[in-house]
């Protein structure tokens, strides 16, 4: 009795068994195929939920449907003007047959390497077929000029290309390359590009160089203005200045006629005091300067003898 226990439990044990081997469950973000002794057997599954295989026999691979990313190494290209720039670039890309994607590359891994040749190469050949100008513009496009730069701004030389279209001709060549391959680049585009080390440096002097020689242009009209409005300010400060005196004057002669005019009104309208207040003080110094044994001698025109003959 025990033996058939572990009978039953033997075969209960390989039925679980072969029932967990036989389905897989698959993503809604993957796509498989079945391989038998590492041949693929069958058509490839993309279908998300429970799928079935022979038990032990049939192993899965399973591969990304979502968007794969591929970021390129910064290389050093020479344009067809023979100037040496880095270019960094990247693409998106997927896989659209899962089959010939296995027979061909195996897995993700692999097709990196592949996308690695095949962009990188295309990207070489495309940028080695054109000039700087057509790599680094899209467009052919007038600068911005103002009143102040109308005389810096160089004329910019039109392209026949341009970047968009080197991405794009990039792009349709390397998808010619990778049809047997069971995968499909959706976008490339060019990251980054810039000088290499030895143009750069004489390509920021000379930007240097041209923003100084503006700068000391507009430095030097800036205190040539700066001296005309230190001249008209003085010009302005000085004429102020006069007209002010002149004001000050006008009011002072004003005043001065002014007071005169007082001066006068009231000095003809108390004269007759003032000529009392002279005989007063007049004869008052008569009794203190003479008595009755007191003799002086009076010239004519003595104040003391108008006053005297007055009197006659």
């Amino acid at each position: 009795m025990r033996k058939r226990k572990i009978g039953y439990i033997v075969v209960a044990a390989v039925l679980v068994l072969l029932l967990f081997n036989s389905y897989f469950i698959l993503d809604e973000t993957e796509q498989a195929i079945v391989t038998q002794f590492g041949k693929p057997v069958g058509e490839p599954r993309t279908t998300p939920g429970i799928n079935f295989k022979t038990p032990f026999l049939h192993k899965v691979q399973f591969f990304d449907k979502r968007y794969l990313e591929w970021d390129g190494d910064k290389n050093q290209v020479p344009t067809r003007d023979k100037k040496f720039i880095f270019v960094d670039t990247y693409a998106r890309w997927e896989i659209t047959n899962p089959l010939q994607f296995f027979i061909r590359l195996r897995d993700e891994r692999s097709a990196q390497s592949r996308l690695d040749d095949i962009l990188d190469g295309e990207t070489r050949n495309a940028i080695a077929s054109h000039d700087l100008l057509d790599v680094v513009r899209s467009t052919n496009r007038d600068p911005e000029v103002t009143e102040d730069f109308m005389e810096e701004i160089e004329v910019l030389e039109d392209i026949s290309v341009g970047r968009d279209k080197i991405e794009n001709i990039i792009l349709e060549k390397a998808n010619e390359r990778t049809t047997d391959l069971g995968v499909r680049i959706l976008d490339f585009r060019f990251k980054r590009m810039n000088y290499v080390d030895e143009v750069r440096d004489r390509v920021y002097d000379r930007m240097i160089s041209e923003r100084n020689r503006i700068a000391d242009q507009f430095r030097s009209e800036g205190q040539g203005q700066a001296r005309v409005t230190q001249g008209n300010k003085e010009r302005d400060l000085a004429q102020i200045q006069s007209e002010a005196f002149k004001e000050a004057e006008e009011i002072k002669g004003r005043a001065d006629a002014e007071a005169t005019t007082i001066y006068a009104a009231a000095y003809n309208k108390n004269r007759q005091s003032i000529d009392l207040y002279k005989f007063l003080r007049t004869m008052e110094s008569f009794e203190k300067s003479m008595d009755e044994n007191t003799s002086i001698v009076l010239s004519t025109d003595s104040e003391f003898f108008k006053y005297l003959r007055r009197l006659n």
